[in-house]
Parts: C-alpha cells; sequence; structure tokens
C-alpha cells in the first residue's frame, strides 16, 4: 500500500515538474514581453501612464502557457526590470517604478498572465465549441479585475486620484485592450492549433 501511494506521488510530482521545454517556453515569452516594451507607448491622460503592447504579450502568455508558466514568464520580465534592466515601457527600469502611477499595471501583469492561464487551461479541457469566444471572454476578466482593478489602485495610490478620477482615467485603456485581447486569442489559437501540446498536454 505504501508503495503503491509513494509511487503515485513520484509520477504525480514528476507530471508537475518543468521540463526543458517548460523553462525554454517561460524564458521566450519573458523575451516577447519585454521586445513588446521596445514598441513606444502613447502616454495617457495627466500621469502620463502609457497604452503598450505589453498588455498583448502578457495575455498572450497566459493563454499559450497556462496559469503555472504564463505566471513565470511574465514574472521573470517584471522582475528583471525591478532588477535594472530597462525593459518597461520609455526604456525605464528599478524598483522606482513602483512609485509611479504605473505601478498597479505592472504588479497585476503575472496576476493576469496567471488567471488567463487558468482560465484557458478550464475551457481548452471542458469544451471545444465557442473556444476562441470563452478564450477572449478569459481575457477580458482578468483584463478588467487585475490589470484594471490593480492599475485604477495605482493610480489613486501614487498618481493621488480619487477613484471616480482614476476610474474615468483608466478608461481610455479599454478600446486598446479589447483589441489586443482579440489579436491575443487569434495567435493563441493558432499556436495550439500548430502545437497541440503546448498547454494541452498540462491539463489533461
Amino acid at each position: 500500500m505504501s508503495q503503491t501511494t509513494s509511487a503515485s506521488v513520484e509520477r504525480n510530482s514528476s507530471r508537475k515538474r518543468w521540463t526543458a521545454t517548460d523553462l525554454g517556453l517561460i524564458a521566450v515569452f519573458a523575451a516577447l514581453v519585454a521586445a513588446s516594451a521596445i514598441v513606444p507607448g502613447i502616454p495617457v491622460g495627466a500621469l502620463g501612464v502609457p497604452i503598450t503592447l505589453v498588455t498583448l504579450t502578457v495575455m498572450l502568455s497566459g493563454l499559450v502557457l497556462g496559469p503555472g508558466r504564463g505566471f513565470a514568464a511574465v514574472g521573470l520580465y517584471v522582475l528583471l526590470g525591478l532588477a535594472g534592466l530597462p525593459i518597461f515601457s520609455g526604456g525605464r527600469s528599478g524598483l522606482g517604478i513602483l512609485a509611479t502611477a504605473s505601478a498597479g499595471y505592472i504588479i497585476a501583469f503575472p496576476l493576469a498572465a496567471a488567471a488567463t492561464g487558468y482560465l484557458a487551461a478550464l475551457i481548452i479541457r471542458k469544451t471545444i465549441r465557442n473556444r476562441s469566444l470563452l478564450l477572449f471572454a478569459a481575457a477580458m476578466v482578468s483584463s478588467i479585475v487585475l490589470i484594471h482593478g490593480l492599475g485604477v489602485l495605482g493610480m489613486m495610490v501614487n498618481g493621488k486620484l480619487d477613484f471616480t478620477k482614476a476610474f474615468i482615467a483608466d478608461l481610455a485603456f479599454y478600446p486598446g485592450d479589447i483589441l489586443k485581447n482579440i489579436l491575443a486569442v487569434i495567435i493563441a489559437v493558432a499556436i495550439h492549433k500548430a502545437f497541440p501540446d503546448v498547454l494541452v498536454r498540462k491539463v489533461k
């Protein structure tokens, strides 16, 4: 009995352990997020929080890699930026960015990738119908709750705005995020069709 239990635990542990391929994917997507930040952003409002392509690659990381690896990829990007690499929008870096109005958005990125990845895994496990629509819904829910929620909080804390002004300032990012989430889903669905084991293997 104990041998059976031990063998079962060992098998489960093996399945959950990341492979070299997983680590490679995490590194590739972290680099992809960093590359998307190089594209110049469009500053919005008095606080100058920019519209960037980063949210596109953050959501794509979750949709393609799932919750754990998506969180790791985007978390690695954020950690490297906080450590001093100039990979945040506008070439910014360092812990000082946590004192800016962009802080809430940056903190939310790994969490949003994880949440999107978790929902994407559920969708892929449970259904084959309307997957694109459901994946878009997953990305939007994660975006609204985490990225926009913490983004508003960041503008309130660091930008000294009240909730109403922060909420209104954040609304400027919604049209772009809708378009970026549509594009992220299109790319993710294409990747899953071309490489079905990328995420499906992880959720069986």
